[in-house]
């Protein structure tokens, strides 16, 4: 594909000065128009050394607001930033809507990976699904992603390395790795063939920019940027604003499978609980030492019912643990920066690093359940959402992690009768709201999202478990044990 590129197109100066103004206008009158849709734009440059990618986005940036986007220079991972799924960090980096982020070099190291042979054919085949389905997701939620390649020529390449080198100031963009490089440009170019292969899409596609005449190069950057902001506030007003609805009353109870078949008398007797519970304890201590020695991310989910007993549940795992190797994450409703992002991007920044815990009180799953019930968002995005968390898991799960999800269970007398208690004693007031007498009442509709949720998102790499939970001792030893499970089998 690469060797087919007619690199000797130009672009004549006066031309090029004659075109920019008008292109510059364009741009900016396009980013306003986009962050007032609310439409999020990734550009990504990617290319060999001395491509031009500076040079670029430098002249890119000039008509741009620069309250309104942000240029992420990517290089390879710190040993910290390696202690996280490599797709991680580049969701703390996503523009909320409205905005444009600009990354100059991405996601797409592991082409630099796969040649050095730090990664094998397999792994790198791996990666690029990885991130196709990273690429997918902000599509998916309304973001414009355009990704350009720069390509030069060998013999341009050395060219530019011999300038660069006569100048003291620029001296620096040149040393041992960029003529090793230089050396291996076949072998580059073969392996760049298969990536833009791979991942270009009609969604997120790769634009190949002839960049052996700088002015060309720009012009076609701008140009392809106007057409594709302009495509999008097209599709953004075809569209127009759909309310979201609430799910639609509940389907008839045959459809109950999961839910329904669970026993909930189990019970253990208090003294069997204490002593089982102080020896789970002990071992989920020892359990954390050789995660954190092994640099094993543990992540631990927990949804259930109201008044289920998570709270307990947690405190009973995490209180003989050594504090500095977990965190408890309680998610709340969103606020105004997370709506303003893909719904994932909050809990990829609470992703444990490698040797330490996570516990999720109440997790992404929301997506599937209060959100498709309460219609904070469409039908279309909660269907995709079993998808998008499936792949969010096992990106988790592929760079080594042990994921747990509790679902704990309660009926509906249950229920009732911890309510009342709660009424009743001053210290637990405060854990019961309006919000969860309403939810009481949308029961069978939250019954046949639970139930969905636990067919479509219990898999062989992150399986639910579900918790019968009307006797907590039952529920706490149960979660414990489970826990330990997990992670000896990883171990």
């Amino acid at each position: 594909m690469l060797e087919m590129v007619d690199l000797n197109k130009k672009l004549q100066a006066k031309e090029f000065k004659k075109n920019m103004p008008d292109l510059e206008h364009r741009v900016s009158d396009l980013q306003r128009e986009c962050r007032d849709k609310g439409i999020a734009t990734i550009l990504v440059f990617e290319g060999l050394e001395a491509s031009g990618k500076g040079t670029c986005i430098n002249r890119l940036m000039r008509p741009l607001d620069p309250r309104g986007f942000k240029v992420h220079p990517i290089h390879p991972p710190t040993e910290v930033e390696k202690m996280w799924p490599f797709l991680i960090r580049f969701w703390k980096l996503l523009p909320a809507r409205g905005r444009l982020s600009i990354f100059d070099r991405s996601w797409y190291r592991v082409l630099g990976q796969r040649v050095r042979k730090e990664v094998s054919k397999s792994e790198c085949a791996r990666a690029y699904e990885e991130i196709l389905a990273f690429e997918r997701q902000q599509v998916d939620d309304g973001a414009v992603i355009v990704k350009f390649w720069l390509h030069i020529g060998k013999k341009e390449q050395e060219k530019r390395f011999r300038a660069y080198e006569k100048v003291k100031a620029m001296a620096w963009k040149v040393g041992k790795d960029e003529w090793k490089q230089h050396r291996q440009y076949d072998t580059y170019i073969k392996a760049a063939d298969e990536m833009l292969e791979k991942t270009n899409t009609a969604s997120a596609p790769w634009v190949i920019v002839e960049g052996h005449d700088r002015q060309y190069a720009v012009n076609k950057i701008y140009e392809v940027l106007i057409a594709t902001w302009e495509s999008a506030l097209k599709a953004a007003e075809a569209k127009g604003k759909k309310a979201a609805r609430p799910e639609a009353a509940a389907r008839s109870a045959h459809t109950i499978t999961v839910l329904s078949k669970l026993d909930l008398t189990q019970k253990l007797p208090r003294k069997k609980y204490t002593e089982e519970i102080a020896k789970l304890k002990d071992r989920i201590r020892l359990l954390e030492y050789e995660i954190y020695r092994r640099r094993i991310p543990v992540v631990i989910c927990y949804e259930g019912c109201d008044a289920a007993g998570k709270g307990g549940n947690i405190k009973r795992l995490t209180e003989n643990l050594d504090p500095r190797g977990y965190e408890v994450v309680p998610i709340a409703a969103p606020t105004r920066e997370e709506l303003d992002h893909h719904y994932l991007w909050r809990f990829a920044g609470c992703i444990p690093k490698a040797g330490h815990f996570t516990i999720f009180d109440r997790t992404w799953y929301g997506r599937v359940m209060v959100e498709r019930i309460e219609g904070f968002c469409s039908r279309d995005a909660w269907q995709r959402a079993y998808r998008e968390i499936n792949e969010f898991e096992e990106h988790l799960t592929g760079f080594g992690a042990v994921i747990v999800k509790f679902w704990l269970h309660i009926d509906q007398d249950e229920q009732l009768r911890r309510f009342k208690e709660r009424q009743k004693i001053a210290w637990k007031k405060w854990k019961l709201t309006d919000e969860d007498w309403r939810n009481r009442e949308k029961w069978p509709r939250y019954e046949i999202a639970i139930n969905d949720m636990l067919l479509k998102c219990s898999t062989s790499y992150a399986p639910w478990t579900i918790i019968e939970a009307n006797d907590k001792y039952f529920a706490r030893v149960k979660a414990l044990k489970t826990v330990i499970k997990a992670i000896e089998k990883r171990l």
